[in-house]
């Protein structure tokens, strides 16, 4: 008799092994779908995970951070696949979770340009509406002609994939999409909303604390999102300038060094360095300022 221990200490009996969609089938069919994979014993596995010894068992969504993060790394295949449906000599070299999003690094004979994302955006929701299914092989995970090598677990399906963005594309021989993947479409379109401050890594060594950041203003009550593209930080200055972000925090070694940020305000003024806290509380008092309300 196997016996598997859920979350709450509910205690589950089965007569043979079962996979954890199955188990979250037998929970409920709501769950089954939200599903996206398990943790078996504390460890992360796809919802093809076969369960065959006494364990305990908790099903993921993707409202939580782990589950989020499988749809991001999920939507990083769902782009290689459309770019190679699309553009069948792109060599696909790489991709993963980045920011709020994911990337695919490819290289092309073409380099190809901001207009060219509507178009692997549109195939990217068809391919996902399609149902097509995502099977570990190995070391190998597949989705129909793209394969991967990289941890795990993914969604089990396409299905699963629904709020997703194409925002970047930058390079020449070796190219990159970055786009952002989200829960839902609510949240898609707050991400997309006019943000009051834009945290900016200066190279990609500074991607987990620049999030760190952007998460801490957002429970701050302040619209932030992050910009941590593989790009020269004065591009990326002027881009969000001109975009008229009121607020933008820079964030290299130094500052990650020393768990600080360097504030300057869009019109280019220099605002100083100071920990997050007090940005967080600066940023959100001149939030709710803007915006009428009594902090």
């Amino acid at each position: 008799m196997l016996q598997i221990t859920l979350p709450d200490g509910t205690l589950c009996e089965f007569d043979q092994p079962l996979s954890v969609s199955e188990l979250a089938s037998s929970i409920g069919l709501g769950l089954a779908r939200a599903a996206v994979a398990g943790r078996v014993n504390g460890t992360l596995v796809d919802c093809a995970f076969v369960i065959r010894h006494n364990a305990r068992v908790g099903i993921v969504t993707a409202r939580e951070p782990e589950g989020l993060e499988i749809l991001r790394r999920s939507c990083a295949l769902l782009l290689a696949m459309a770019i190679k449906q699309l553009h069948a000599r792109a060599s696909i070299l790489a991709g993963s979770v980045v920011g709020d999003g994911f990337y695919c690094e490819f290289s092309h004979a073409r380099a190809l340009l901001p207009e060219d994302l509507r178009l692997i955006e549109a195939r990217m929701y068809a391919l996902a509406l399609a149902n097509h299914s995502i099977r570990h092989v190995l070391a190998l995970y597949e989705l129909d002609n793209c394969a991967t090598v990289g941890t795990g677990p993914h969604a089990p399906s396409t299905r699963a994939l629904s709020a997703f963005s194409l925002a970047h594309v930058n390079g020449s021989a070796r190219q990159r999409i970055y786009g952002v993947c989200w829960t839902d479409q609510q949240e898609l379109d707050a991400w997309r909303a006019p943000q009051q401050a834009m945290v900016i890594s200066v190279d990609e060594r500074q991607i987990e604390f620049t999030q760190s950041v952007t998460d801490a203003l957002r429970r701050a009550g302040v619209r932030a999102n992050s910009d941590v593209r593989n790009e020269k930080i004065a591009d990326k200055i002027r881009q969000h300038r001109s975009q008229a972000v009121p607020y933008l925090l820079v964030v290299g070694e130094r500052e990650a060094a020393g768990d600080f940020v360097s504030l300057r305000s869009g019109e280019g003024e220099d605002l100083g360095q100071m920990n997050i806290d007090a940005a967080c509380e600066r940023l959100r008092g001149n939030t709710l300022a803007r915006e009428g309300a009594t902090p």
